[in-house]
């Protein structure tokens, strides 16, 4: 049985279409990062599989219930840590997991110490104590992440956990996802826009773009897809007609082979074999063509490569402001190209 399934999932908000068709299966004891920049579909997804929100059409399932007809029995089965924490600031950490587990039917001992648990889980235990407003933004989401552990879900659900965090917070709410899988064998299904917490800890990608899923599999064998070096090259504004027609004219004669030729807000992405070598064609071509170009550089494929050359456009910086597909506050969708992050 899948820990989580979904089947031609559609979600309409008035004549805009957030989620279009989506399918997926999650294996129990999977870790799926679900990724793509924001106002791709990514958490109204989440909202529907967590029974948030119901689909327009289409159907989806937890543990075998499905998440329209069994939300009782969903919900009962899962944990969920959204993007915006429901944290009382008056209330210490102590006292908010209490009313969770109560909320959940723990009680005693037994409530005790799965307080206990959770707190050590996440690195909480010197700060349990204290008011929430004292906390920090990276002990507010691990204070999210142990109120969702409570009742020690089969299956969770975090939705963005490290938007916004510094590096170092980021890192701390890696190894304690890790950890859950590994104690627990938890099956997570996490969504993200970032490139590097999808590729370090997903046992499985997939990639969605304006509500559809362009990509999916693990991340080695989504980058394999790519088949070739990436060559970055920087182009100014008014030299992109005359690199593109430069770059053009080096693959017709064969001196460069005839790969994938991507514009991005910062100049150009050449997908080929060998590049290295090719690298010092490029080089040599543009300078010969006249084009003045900056920086270029030659490396392996990452996930962002993968979602440039499913999309053709680069993942969303992430510290932009707007509104997500559900008209929540949502960083803005890529407008098509944008320069790459990673």
């Amino acid at each position: 049985m899948s820990a989580i399934q979904a089947t031609d999932l559609v979600r309409q908000f008035g004549e805009v279409e957030a989620v279009r068709g989506v399918s997926l299966e999650v294996a129990e004891g999977e870790i799926y990062g679900f990724l793509g920049p924001n106002g791709a579909g990514k958490s109204t997804i989440v909202r529907i599989l967590t029974t948030l929100l119901q689909p327009t059409s289409g159907s989806g399932s937890v543990l075998g219930h499905d998440v329209v007809k069994e939300p009782t029995t969903v919900r009962r089965l899962i944990g969920v840590a959204l993007q915006e924490a429901g944290l009382d600031p008056k209330q210490t950490g102590r006292e908010l997991l209490a009313l969770q587990g109560k909320l959940y039917g723990l009680k005693g001992s037994v409530l005790t110490g799965q307080v206990t648990e959770v707190t050590e889980l996440v690195g909480l235990t010197d700060a349990i104590d204290r008011r929430i407003q004292t906390y920090s933004g990276g002990m507010k989401r691990r204070l999210d992440l142990a109120s969702a552990l409570l009742h020690r879900p089969r299956v969770l659900f975090l939705d963005e956990p490290t938007t916004g965090l510094d590096p170092l917070s980021r890192a701390l709410i890696w190894d304690r996802i890790r950890e859950l899988r590994e104690r627990f064998g938890a099956t997570i299904f996490l969504t993200t826009q970032y490139l590097e917490e999808a590729d370090e800890l997903a046992d499985r990608v997939a990639i969605i773009d304006h509500g559809r899923i362009v990509r999916q599999g693990t991340p080695a064998a989504l980058k394999a897809e790519v088949g070739a070096d990436v060559i970055d090259v920087a182009v100014e504004e008014r030299e992109v007609g005359a690199a593109r027609a430069a770059i053009t004219e080096l693959q017709a004669s064969g001196e460069l082979p005839a790969g994938e030729l991507r514009g991005t807000q910062a100049g150009y992405t050449l997908f080929v074999p060998d590049g290295p070598e090719n690298l010092a064609v490029l080089i040599r071509g543009l300078d010969k063509a006249g084009v003045r170009f900056g920086a270029v550089s030659v490396s392996r494929p990452t996930l962002d490569d993968v979602f440039l050359a499913a999309t053709g456009g680069r993942m969303a910086t992430a510290d932009q402001d707007g509104q997500g597909e559900d008209g929540q506050d949502r960083e803005p969708e890529p407008a098509g190209t944008g320069r790459r992050s990673s």
